[in-house]
């Protein structure tokens, strides 16, 4: 279940940057109606729409993605569509209507915390050492100040902000590509390098299947599979609207998703 909070974060990045085929369809137009001579006003013009095209052709460009399983894809894809649309979207909207926004979100906030383990590693793993030590700085004041997590006094009173980091991240960071995309049962959008990276990632999470020697929120395959379905209800209702924003946008689904994970993991591992 753990795809479904991390789908909807796709699709709130999705919908901040606007990416649609009407904005590529816009900037097309700008660059068929250019004159033979150009004042130096629209030559300054067209160097800035040619900067915004730059950043949106590479949207454009869905066929280049490395997709052998696209059959299997396009199905999955179907797969998890369904389950979104009949079982998650109408849980979230009644667990909205019984819990508070303020609570919903300090849930968020707490789970958030609990994977600092996973963030400060990979963030070291990538040298970035001043990352990782206000990760840790955000971690001791949430935990103490912030009750365990479910308030984030880190950002709003030391000015400390999150640094997300996993580990399909770090190998992207050494350069190691992505590899074919996968679409995952539940656990939606992804390719080899990410899906490989889940584990080692897992190994670190407080959320786990296996009893360990230091301190797991779960310790079972039942607990590990009701917090993480819990952890998605409590997301989704925290997003409701934004999947079908996405729908509605989208001429195809499928290759509209696969272009939005791939966009994002790469922003993601350059910064």
């Amino acid at each position: 279940m753990k795809i479904l909070s991390y789908i909807f974060f796709l699709f709130i990045i999705f919908n901040l940057q606007g990416c649609s085929t009407k904005n590529i369809a816009y900037i097309g137009d700008i660059f068929n109606s250019k004159e033979e001579v150009l004042t130096p006003e629209e030559i300054q013009s067209n160097k800035e729409d040619e900067e915004l095209f730059e950043e949106f052709e590479d949207e454009t460009e869905i066929d280049e993605i490395y997709d052998p399983l696209i059959e299997y894809n396009m199905v999955m894809t179907d797969i998890n569509d369904g389950l979104f649309t009949i079982i998650l979207n109408p849980i979230a909207k009644g667990y909205k209507a019984v819990l508070h926004v303020e609570i919903r979100n300090s849930i968020d906030k707490f789970f958030l915390n609990l994977a600092y383990p996973t963030r400060v590693a990979n963030n070291l793993l990538q040298g970035k050492f001043k990352n990782a030590s206000e990760e840790t700085g955000r971690f001791i004041i949430n935990s103490t100040i912030g009750l365990l997590g479910f308030f984030d006094p880190a950002t709003s009173q030391f000015g400390l902000e999150g640094h997300d980091e996993d580990f399909g991240q770090t190998l992207g960071f050494y350069g190691i590509g992505g590899g074919p995309y996968i679409v995952l049962p539940f656990f939606g959008p992804s390719n080899l390098r990410d899906s490989l990276s889940m584990i080692p990632d897992s190994m670190l999470s407080p959320i786990d299947y296996e009893d360990r020697d230091w301190f797991t929120l779960t310790d079972t395959w039942p607990e590990y599979l009701s917090v993480h379905a819990y952890k998605a209800i409590n997301t989704t209702s925290l997003n409701l609207g934004e999947y079908e924003k996405l729908k509605k946008d989208a001429i195809d689904l499928y290759p509209f998703m696969r272009n939005i994970y791939n966009q994002y993991r790469q922003k993601q591992i350059e910064e």
